[in-house]
């Protein structure tokens, strides 16, 4: 499987699933979730992708600061109804993160390990994102915005090309190149920019 090497280069989220302890699946249930595994599950690298997943790193950092964060304890509570924009698509990825779902997760062993109705939508917060410690309470809420990492010029004068099947097979690949080269951007480059993940409230 090829893939932009820069996907490698991205530090990988570490978190603590108790469930995945109990029944074996990690040692001392220690898990890593890297980019490439959220590319995996939404079938692409966007910016919108590299968003939620830079909104779970910094979120969970916040939540948890030096301490490990814990997968199945963190609720995720987002702004839109489910359809709007790209709401699905970071809600997609935070629920693969945080292990966080709607009604159609796992209900859970002997009361605990419930992962059901800890993802929510259509949510009168102050920002998009809304990552909630259940043990603690401690919420924190994010803002995400890309719109001041700039595009290759020549990617607008590509896309319609591409989406019409009119683009020849080296302007295809040569739009694959530059849209993964905005997406590393955004990881590699702009990832500590405080312009890019705000945190909107903690409370």
């Amino acid at each position: 499987m090829q893939y932009p090497a820069f996907f490698d280069q991205i530090e990988p989220l570490v978190l603590r699933d108790p469930l995945a302890e109990l029944l074996g699946a990690f040692a001392d249930g220690v898990m890593q979730i890297h980019y490439l595994d959220v590319v995996r599950l939404a079938g692409h690298s966007c910016p919108t992708v590299a968003g939620a997943y830079l909104m779970a790193r910094k979120g969970m950092k916040v939540l948890y600061g030096s301490d490990m964060p814990v997968r199945g304890e963190i609720a995720v509570e987002m702004q839109q109804p489910i359809g709007e924009g790209v709401t699905g698509v970071i809600a997609n990825v935070l629920s693969f993160i945080t292990g966080a779902t709607d009604k159609g997760g796992f209900h859970g062993l002997a009361g605990q390990f419930d992962r059901r109705n800890l993802l929510s939508f259509d949510k009168d917060n102050p920002a998009p994102v809304t990552l909630i410690r259940k043990d603690t309470g401690q919420r924190v809420s994010l803002v995400y915005d890309a719109s001041f990492i700039p595009a290759d010029p020549l990617m607008g004068a590509l896309f319609p090309k591409v989406l019409t099947g009119k683009a020849s097979a080296d302007e295809a690949k040569r739009f694959g190149v530059l849209w993964q080269g905005r997406v590393e951007a955004i990881l590699c480059d702009f990832a500590d920019d405080p312009r890019l993940v705000v945190l909107q409230a903690e409370y």
